[in-house]
């Protein structure tokens, strides 16, 4: 698959709604026929339609960020380090906070010696011109000992429209790793931490979401979480 890498600065900084669905593999190809034709597939994805997702996520030394997100709690964070098609090209150090019941994604970029340094535990010598989101991370490491926990992975076909600020996301094979170490590595082992043929739809907008994309993706059966892909992974381990 031809890498391509995508932005992330693209689509932040803004509160949106977000809802995730189990699903079924039929479930979901059946709504990704449905949007084939009807809006378009990010122009990130590769020939096949997809991109590879990794991400590293950090918690505290409570685990703070499972339990609130167990929990409910609102408002609530969570920090990640991400690459796409196993790519150390572009390297996002991102937080993404809910409020209210709507998310906020805010993300920089580090380079690939920070994110080594951040996947071994360690504070990286930055100064006060770091991006705001690098500095919070750093500060949270020496107070709240924050540390890498666990890597999630997963292949996403995603759908995107400008009206609405719309993306539809089919979220397939999401696995984990608990080997931090590895996580710029191109092969890692991991693990499946859903049933098999379950699989993740996501649909995220900001004021409102179309009629016509509405329409397209109901279906019976579909189950919403309100569980996370970090919840999920670092259940699978505990």
């Amino acid at each position: 698959m031809e890498s391509k890498v995508f932005d992330p600065s693209l689509m932040e900084n803004r509160f949106r709604h977000e809802f995730k669905y189990l699903s079924t593999l039929g479930q979901l190809k059946t709504i990704q026929v449905r949007l084939t034709g009807l809006i378009p597939l990010d122009p990130h994805v590769g020939p096949d339609g997809i991109y590879n997702i990794r991400s590293l996520y950090f918690d505290d030394y409570e685990d703070r960020y499972l339990k609130e997100n167990e929990a409910g709690v609102d408002p609530r964070e969570k920090f990640r380090i991400r690459i796409y098609n196993h790519s150390d090209s572009r390297i996002s150090l991102e937080l993404k906070r809910k409020v209210r019941e709507k998310t906020q994604k805010l993300s920089c970029p580090i380079t690939k010696e920070q994110c080594e340094m951040l996947m071994r535990g360690e504070i990286p010598d930055i100064g006060k011109d770091a991006p705001p989101v690098l500095q919070k991370l750093c500060l949270l490491m020496r107070t709240r000992l924050l540390r890498p926990k666990v890597i999630v992975e997963y292949d996403r076909v995603p759908y995107i429209y400008p009206q609405g600020n719309v993306r539809i996301t089919l979220d397939e094979n999401i696995r984990s790793s608990s080997r931090v170490e590895l996580f710029l590595e191109d092969q890692i082992p991991t693990r499946p931490i859903l049933p098999a043929g379950q699989h993740i739809l996501e649909v995220k907008y900001d004021e409102y979401l179309p009629d016509f994309i509405y329409r397209a993706v109901q279906l019976q059966g579909l189950h919403r979480t309100a569980f996370s892909k970090y919840y999920l992974c670092r259940r699978y381990h505990l």
